[in-house]
C-alpha cells in the first residue's frame, strides 16, 4: 500500500462507516485511487462455470450495491466483480446506523436489510457498463415481500440480459424469515423457478446459490443435494454469521451479520464440507484479507475467491496485491495453475 493509500483509509476512518463507505465509492470513480486493471498470469486465469477470469480474486456483493462504480471497480484489480444486492422494488433498508467497525476483530458487523435502488435502476446502469471482467448481479427480496421467493425470479428476469452471472442471496440474517428459504422443500422450489428464469434468456447466464455459515453438517449436505439436483451452477461458501465467538471489541453485541477476520475459520470449514459432498464449483468469502488467506480457501475447495470486509482494514489496494501474492504462492508449492489447487487441502478443515 502506498502512502497516498494509507493516508486516504486514514482519513475514511475518521468517519462513520456508512459515510465512509460512500465517500470510498466516489473516490473510485473519481479516479482518486491506483486503478492498474485486472492482474493477470497464465498461472492465475481460471475458468468458473464458464466464466473466464483472468484471476480468481473477486469483489463480494454489497460493497457496490447499486452498480455505481463498476467500470472503476472493474480496473481495480481484481478478476470479477458481484453488484447488488438488488431487489424488485427500491427501498431503504433498516434505520442507520447499521454498519459497524470491529477494529480490535478485524470486523464488521452489518444490518443493511437490502438497501438498494430496486432492479430497474440497477439493470439501467449494468447496461451501460464497459465489458471487460465477469460481473455478476446478487438477487435479493423486499422486506415487505409476501412471496420473497417470487422475487427472487422476478430480479433474474429483469436484470438477466445485462449480467454474466446471478447469486441467489438466502442467507443474508438482515430480512426477516429470508434464512428459512435455504431449508431443503423451499429452496428446491426457488432454485427450479430460477432455473426456469435462466433458460427464457437470451443468453443463459451461470447461477450460484450463497449460503450461511451457521449451518450444521446435516443442512449443509441437503443444500449440497438440492444444488445438484436443481442443476444450477456453482455455490458460495459464505455470508456473514449470527456467532459472536471471541469478539473482543464493545460493539459485539450490535445485531446484524458478522463479517472480516472472525469469520475466516468458520466460513472456510463450510466450504471444506460444502466441497466434501457436491463437485460444483464454489466460490470462498469470509476473512479473505490477504494471499495466504485466498490460498488457503483454494486449497480447502474454493475455484474463486471474494473480499469485501478485509478492504476495509486493508484497503482497495487489496485487489491488486492478493492477485499478486496468490501469483506467488502458487508458484512456489508447484502449482501451474488455480485449478490445480483447488481442493488440495481440503482435508485440514473437514
Amino acid at each position: 500500500m502506498t502512502f497516498i493509500q494509507s493516508a486516504g483509509l486514514a482519513l475514511l476512518r475518521r468517519f462513520d462507516p456508512e459515510t465512509a463507505h460512500g465517500l470510498a465509492l466516489k473516490a473510485v470513480n473519481a479516479g482518486l485511487v491506483p486503478l492498474p486493471g485486472p492482474v493477470k498470469s497464465p498461472r492465475l486465469a481460471t475458468t468458473v462455470c464458464g466464466l473466464d477470469l483472468p484471476n480468481p480474486v473477486g469483489l463480494a456483493a454489497g460493497f457496490d450495491k447499486n452498480a455505481q462504480a463498476v467500470d472503476a471497480l472493474a480496473r481495480a484489480g481484481f478478476g470479477f466483480l458481484e453488484v447488488g444486492a438488488a431487489t424488485p422494488r427500491a427501498q431503504p433498508g433498516n434505520p442507520k446506523p447499521r454498519l459497524f467497525r470491529l477494529a480490535e476483530d478485524k470486523a464488521a458487523i452489518n444490518r443493511f436489510g437490502f438497501n438498494n435502488d430496486g432492479m430497474d435502476q440497477i439493470a439501467s446502469r449494468l447496461a451501460r457498463r464497459t465489458r471487460s471482467i465477469p460481473v455478476g448481479l446478487n438477487l435479493g427480496a423486499n422486506k415487505d415481500s409476501t412471496d420473497k421467493a417470487k422475487d427472487f425470479a422476478t430480479v433474474l428476469r429483469t436484470t438477466g440480459h445485462v449480467v454474466d452471472f446471478a447469486t441467489v442471496n438466502v442467507s443474508s440474517p438482515n430480512t426477516e424469515k429470508l434464512r428459512d428459504l435455504q431449508g431443503a422443500d423451499a429452496l428446491r422450489g426457488l432454485l427450479r423457478d430460477i432455473v426456469e428464469v435462466r433458460e427464457d434468456l437470451t443468453l443463459p447466464i451461470p447461477i450460484f446459490l450463497k449460503i450461511a455459515p451457521d449451518l450444521e453438517t446435516e443442512e449443509i449436505a441437503q443444500i449440497a443435494e438440492v444444488a445438484t439436483d436443481t442443476k444450477i451452477d456453482g455455490l458460495i461458501a459464505t455470508n456473514t454469521t449470527l456467532s459472536r465467538d471471541q469478539l473482543t471489541s464493545d460493539l459485539r453485541t450490535e445485531i446484524g451479520g458478522l463479517s472480516g477476520q472472525p469469520l475466516f475459520e468458520r466460513s472456510t470449514r463450510v466450504l471444506a464440507q460444502l466441497s466434501s459432498q457436491t463437485d460444483l464449483p464454489i466460490i470462498g468469502v469470509g476473512g479473505v484479507a490477504s494471499a495466504e488467506q485466498a490460498f488457503q480457501k483454494i486449497r480447502a475447495g474454493a475455484s474463486a475467491v471474494q473480499l469485501y470486509t478485509g478492504m476495509v482494514y486493508g484497503g482497495l489496494a487489496l485487489a491488486e496485491s492478493i492477485p499478486h501474492g496468490l501469483n506467488q504462492l502458487l508458484s512456489e508449492n508447484g502449482f501451474d495453475t488455480v485449478a490445480g489447487a483447488v481442493g488440495t487441502g481440503r482435508d485440514d478443515w473437514l
